[in-house]
C-alpha cells in the first residue's frame, strides 16, 4: 500500500531565518565579511554574513564569488560612494525585510538598491513612491474639490459655458472648419474692421 506524498510548509520558518542571522549580526556572531563603508569623512564598519549579502544582492554575489580566496576566514568589502546611514538601512532590510526611513529618505534607498541590485528593496521602493505619489494626487484631488476654490471652479465653469456657446452659434471661429474656439481668444476683444 502507497502513501500519497504531503506537503510540509512552515510559513513562520522565513521569518524566524531573518531573524535568527539579523540577531548573529547583530552580536557579531559567525560574520564572515566586514563592509567598510566610508563617506564625506564618516566611516563604519559593519560585520556581515556573505551568504546573506549574496542572497540578497547581485553586486555583493558577483564580488564575493570573484574574490580570490585568501587564508584569512574574513573578508573585508571596502565601499566609498555610500553614506553610512544608507549602508546601515540596506543591511537592516536585507537582514529583515523591512526598515524604517524617513520620506525624504526613500530615493537614496532606491539609489542604494540599484547600486548593490537589491530587486527586493527596488520593488518595495518603487510601491512606496507609488503610494506616495497616490496620497499627493488625491491631496491635490481634495484640494482642488474644497470650497476656498469655488471662485476658481466658478471661473473655469464660466469659460466652459462660453466656449460651448460661442462653438453652438453659427458664424462663431469653432463652427467653421478648422478653426477651434480657446480660453485666450475668448477674453479678448474681436477686432473691429
Amino acid at each position: 500500500m502507497e502513501s500519497n506524498p504531503v506537503l510540509l510548509e512552515s510559513k513562520s520558518s522565513p521569518i524566524n531565518l531573518l531573524n535568527e542571522m539579523q540577531q548573529l549580526r547583530l552580536l557579531g556572531h559567525l560574520c564572515d565579511v566586514t563592509v567598510s563603508v566610508e563617506y564625506q569623512g564618516i566611516r563604519a564598519e559593519f560585520p556581515a554574513h556573505k551568504a546573506v549579502l549574496a542572497a540578497t544582492s547581485k553586486f555583493f554575489k558577483d564580488v564575493f564569488l570573484n574574490e580570490k580566496s585568501t587564508d584569512s576566514p574574513r573578508s573585508n568589502v571596502f565601499l566609498n560612494e555610500v553614506q553610512v546611514a544608507d549602508f546601515a538601512s540596506f543591511l537592516d532590510f536585507v537582514y529583515t525585510a523591512r526598515v524604517e526611513v524617513e520620506e525624504d529618505r526613500v530615493q537614496s534607498m532606491l539609489e542604494i538598491a540599484e547600486k548593490f541590485k537589491c530587486l527586493d528593496l527596488s520593488e518595495t521602493c518603487f510601491q512606496l513612491k507609488k503610494q506616495m505619489l497616490e496620497s499627493v494626487l488625491l491631496e491635490l484631488q481634495n484640494f482642488s474639490e474644497s470650497p476656498n476654490s469655488e471662485e476658481e471652479s466658478a471661473t473655469h465653469l464660466s469659460i466652459a459655458t462660453v466656449a460651448k456657446a460661442e462653438q453652438d452659434a453659427p458664424d462663431s471661429p469653432a463652427s467653421r472648419p478648422g478653426c477651434e474656439a480657446s480660453p485666450e481668444g475668448l477674453s479678448a476683444k474681436p477686432k473691429e474692421k
